[in-house]
């Protein structure tokens, strides 16, 4: 990874969290923290917990970023970011957790009323296939928690809609006739009836092998001399390589609020 790219993550990652940044040359800027960035990356849980309770008012900091080591100088105060650094994976950390799951609005513009945004929930991951040989497929699937309507590859339909963070002027968001924990739901049990319903001839090639190196090693074993444990232990061995099983993982979601149905 190269400084060039850490400073543009670095300056994308402040202004996506609402802090924000005044440019100090083509390698510095300094960046006014929001409350929220303070408390994940400042350590200052007594600070905030007092302010909190007597319901002051908050000084976030102010931080000097350089990412060129040929302009440091003795500014203590100014914190040299490179690849290795304990603030930069500080921060990558902070921006896994961050975007786990998100909140987005389509950017519509109402010329006289208000307009109704409708919500989705979009589940992004993978169905993983194991055995001697692993494979995965990623999915992207987006419920409607108005009318239950469920699609695919939804991130591939609104990848290139307009769509923020904030929630836009003169628009308003409908309420869920779905749970999120119901959606979510309904999501996992879809993806479990659909690895259900395919042919899984890996999985009969996996128990084929697994089987002929089973019976080879139970044709050693009676054969020669050897410990029952030792045979338990190679038995195992061969059973974990070989047995076929499916995992889902789920890598991150959004609630997405839709004017327009993502199929159109």
């Amino acid at each position: 990874m190269q400084q060039a790219d850490i400073h543009l993550f670095l300056s994308d990652f402040f202004q996506e969290n609402r802090c924000s940044i005044q440019p100090l040359s083509s390698t510095a800027f300094e960046v006014q923290l929001s409350n929220e960035i303070d408390k994940e990356i400042m350590n200052r849980p007594f600070y905030w917990h007092y302010i909190e309770k007597m319901n002051g008012q908050p000084s976030p900091f102010k931080l000097k970023i350089e990412t060129d080591s040929s302009k440091m100088n003795d500014d203590k105060k100014t914190e040299f970011i490179h690849y290795g650094s304990p603030r930069l994976r500080q921060l990558f950390t902070l921006a896994i957790q961050k975007g786990k799951f998100g909140r987005f609005y389509e950017q519509v513009q109402p010329e006289q009323q208000s307009v109704p945004l409708k919500p989705w929930l979009c589940l992004n991951g993978f169905i993983n296939y194991h055995s001697h040989l692993k494979k995965n497929r990623f999915f992207s699937i987006g419920l409607s928690l108005i009318t239950g309507e469920m699609l695919n590859d939804f991130h591939d339909l609104v990848q290139n809609w307009k769509i923020d963070s904030q929630l836009p002027h003169y628009t308003f968001t409908l309420s869920p006739l779905v749970k999120e924990s119901s959606g979510i739901e309904r999501i996992q049990h879809y993806l479990v009836s659909s690895v259900e319903k395919e042919t899984h001839h890996w999985a009969d090639e996996a128990i084929t092998k697994m089987n002929v190196d089973l019976k080879l090693l139970e044709q050693f074993y009676t054969s020669e001399t050897s410990s029952n444990e030792t045979y338990e232990k190679e038995k195992q061995t061969i059973s974990e390589q070989f047995q076929p099983y499916v995992t889902l993982s789920i890598e991150n979601g959004a609630m997405f609020y839709l004017n327009s149905h993502p199929l159109n």
